[in-house]
């Protein structure tokens, strides 16, 4: 008997992930790896944010919160939504969430009904097709091309449409492209989904990680209509270096909004609590660290670009935002798994197979590493290259 659900059976295993574990047990049994695969900050987070929830421990903030997160964090948020990104939400139409990764879920399960379709432009983060298809939806992809910056245009959007098309996701900085989106054509995207009724995700948790004089616009801030159709989430790991704290969130529609609270209180009642307080302090705490943290992986893309431009046969789009870079090694021919699968046996180099993305002849770069690790990396890299 096959106790699995279909929906669950279909699903594929995080590559991401998978790839940055089998790294991490080939440096364990001592093997020089060089490891590109991850998609987290390389620095510790900040000693106040710590300190913050530390002291709520200390000061027994161990208990159930509201489902939503507790007031005090969604009422920074919401400063925070109106100050950075022009939008005014109520707290009451915010959502901590146990990290970004859950606010999309939860986002995608309050709309999404089964055989509904998500257009989803591609290369896209390894997950949406996923939560999709758990919650019974269809995903829709759309290839974007390497010359638009891989964005997808509002004719490729309109191409993919149909009478079953209940939300598109956008993700800018994006994830693994690093591509931002202009307002224009944010703005063209937006007024085609309200004007269809079309829900917008927009997944903006690389906000504070652009570069090169880019702006970052969170698409629900350019119109009513387009703001009464979007859910905005966020989070804290990539800005404030807390990947395992599992803090995100969701700014929506009151409606909607309510839904992902009645979801929330089904499954993980609510954020742990003390947590919360550390997110608090990144809030309002110093932003300087932010800052900072920017500047360095600026440094780091830079140089990386500048050695994956000289490389052969290997093409590429300068990533705006995000810290990745998506390699196009089409001109070699050889698909995206198998030329991991021989890039960390024969060079011992970590990337990640385009494939995880919807984009098989390309690899993903991540630069949350120091500037050594790189330059060893793109030497073993270009090395690897020049021989295929």
């Amino acid at each position: 008997m096959d106790f699995i659900a279909k929906n669950i059976a279909e699903l594929a295993p995080s590559m991401t992930l998978a790839i940055t574990a089998q790294a991490k047990a080939l440096k364990k049994q001592g093997i020089d790896v060089l490891s590109f695969g991850a998609g987290e900050p390389d620095f510790n987070t900040p000693d106040h944010i710590t300190q913050a929830a530390i002291e709520a421990l200390q000061n027994g903030k161990t208990r159930y919160t509201e489902s939503n997160g507790i007031l005090e964090l969604r009422e920074a948020l919401a400063a925070k939504l109106m100050v950075d990104n022009g939008l005014q939400y109520d707290p009451s139409m915010i959502s901590v969430n146990c990290g970004a990764k859950h606010s999309c879920y939860n986002a995608i399960a309050a709309v999404v009904n089964p055989g509904d379709e998500v257009i989803i432009p591609a290369p896209y983060w390894t997950s949406y097709p996923e939560m999709v298809k758990i919650v019974g939806g269809v995903p829709v992809i759309v290839e974007t091309k390497r010359e638009n910056g891989w964005k997808m245009t509002p004719e490729e959007f309109e191409d993919a449409m149909s009478p079953m098309t209940k939300m598109v996701i956008i993700n800018s900085p994006g994830n693994p492209t690093g591509s931002v989106y202009t307002k224009e054509e944010l703005a063209a995207i937006g007024e085609i989904a309200a004007s269809e009724d079309i829900i917008i995700l927009s997944d903006e948790i690389y906000e504070k990680l652009v570069y090169g004089g880019q702006q970052h616009v969170s698409i629900a801030s350019i119109s009513k209509d387009i703001f009464d159709h979007t859910i905005t989430i966020n989070g804290f790991s990539k800005a404030y270096a807390m990947t395992g704290w599992r803090l995100g969130y969701t700014a929506a529609p009151k409606k909607i909004a309510d839904a992902i609270d009645v979801i929330q209180s089904h499954t993980t009642s609510n954020v742990t609590s003390f947590a919360q307080y550390g997110a608090l302090a990144a809030l309002t705490g110093d932003q300087q660290i932010v800052a900072d943290m920017r500047d360095e992986f600026d440094v780091r893309r830079q140089y990386m670009l500048s050695r994956l431009q000289g490389i052969k046969n290997v093409r590429v789009v300068e990533p705006q935002g995000a810290f990745y870079f998506l390699v196009d090694i089409e001109p070699i021919g050889i698909k995206s798994v198998n030329f991991c699968e021989k890039l960390l046996s024969k060079a011992r180099v970590a990337t990640v197979p385009g494939v995880a993305f919807g984009s098989e002849y390309t690899l993903r770069f991540s630069y949350a590493t120091g500037l050594d690790v790189i330059n060893a990396g793109m030497d073993r890299f270009e090395e690897f290259c020049s021989q295929h």
